[in-house]
């Protein structure tokens, strides 16, 4: 069955990459609403903005969504996944600002305040979308592909010159609370060559030793080090729960993503959906539901306490 939040849930921080300080409130919605954002501080024209695939727009460093009067929303990825990880279907995200927070640069804040405001069923079925034959994109040696599957699976590998990151790759079985055990707490990661060459230009002004992992070279920046050994491998997974959740309902099948990032598993949505025959969207039932990650999900499931 779908579900939603028992009441709203309240977020204060501030844009990774501007710096603002906003003021977001995911509030419970109901069935067949699905997600969506509403621009609080637009008191004019459309201030809605849906969380789905084809609205997103191109964006190099984070996902950005934008309504058809241009109005936008970014950095929606970590809130994105951590929604999906709950198996929360419908939510209506008012926010004050053009940038989600980006709090400890991690899921786990989110997944957090939805567990302590509780989750519950709706009487409407779940819609999951099926896929039935292999889709693929590339972007030199960069990948993103899903096969047929009767799980969201996700299987990902990296491969970074600093020492500090290196090769790493992971595979994992979304169903149930994988998300909020295994993934939700890796933080955002980035070289601090790119933190300087961002900040020159105007962005990450928001960024800390706090809110990402940060590395040069050998050496870990930032204080206590990584929560995994696998930290940024486990991260990538996460951004890509988040993105492949703006399908428009759970995916089930096989997502592999090889150096794979926002705009690519992106692409690889706008080609699963120009392939009618590689899809089908059917209903989960209760006994078939247990498939989706975030069903059944507690607050014993996170690692580390509020």
């Amino acid at each position: 069955m779908q579900q939603t939040l028992k009441s709203a849930a309240v977020f204060v921080g501030h844009g990774l990459h501007s710096g603002a300080p906003v003021r977001m409130v995911v509030n419970p919605a109901s069935a067949d609403y699905g997600i969506w954002f509403r621009r609080t501080d637009v008191l004019s024209g459309d201030a809605m903005i849906p969380a789905r695939w084809d609205a997103v727009e191109p964006s190099r460093l984070c996902t950005l969504l934008s309504n058809d009067a241009g109005l936008t929303v970014s950095t929606v990825e970590h809130l994105m996944a951590a929604l999906a990880g709950c198996a929360i279907h419908n939510a209506l995200i008012q926010i004050d600002g053009p940038e989600v927070p980006i709090l400890d640069g991690s899921a786990e804040p989110f997944v957090q305040g939805f567990l302590a405001r509780g989750i519950i069923r709706q009487t409407v079925p779940v819609r999951a979308i099926r896929i039935l034959a292999p889709v693929e994109v590339r972007d030199g040696e960069a990948i993103a592909r899903l096969d047929p599957s009767d799980i969201l699976e996700i299987d990902f590998r990296i491969d970074f010159a600093d020492a500090a990151i290196g090769r790493q790759e992971r595979r994992l079985n979304m169903a149930n609370g994988a998300f909020v055990r295994e993934l939700c707490d890796s933080r955002t990661f980035c070289r601090q060559a790119d933190v300087d060459a961002m900040r020159a230009n105007g962005l990450a002004l928001g960024g800390t030793l706090e809110n990402a992992v940060v590395v040069q070279g050998d050496r870990i920046l930032s204080p206590g080090g990584l929560r995994h050994a696998d930290e940024p491998v486990r991260h990538k997974m996460l951004d890509a729960l988040g993105d492949l959740s703006l399908a428009g309902g759970p995916i089930l099948g096989r997502y592999t993503g090889i150096r794979a990032g926002h705009a690519l598993t992106n692409r690889l949505l706008r080609a699963l959906f120009a392939r009618p025959e590689a899809w089908e969207m059917v209903e989960m039932g209760l006994d078939t539901g247990t498939k989706l990650p975030g069903i059944g999900v507690h607050r014993g499931d996170l690692r580390r306490t509020a």
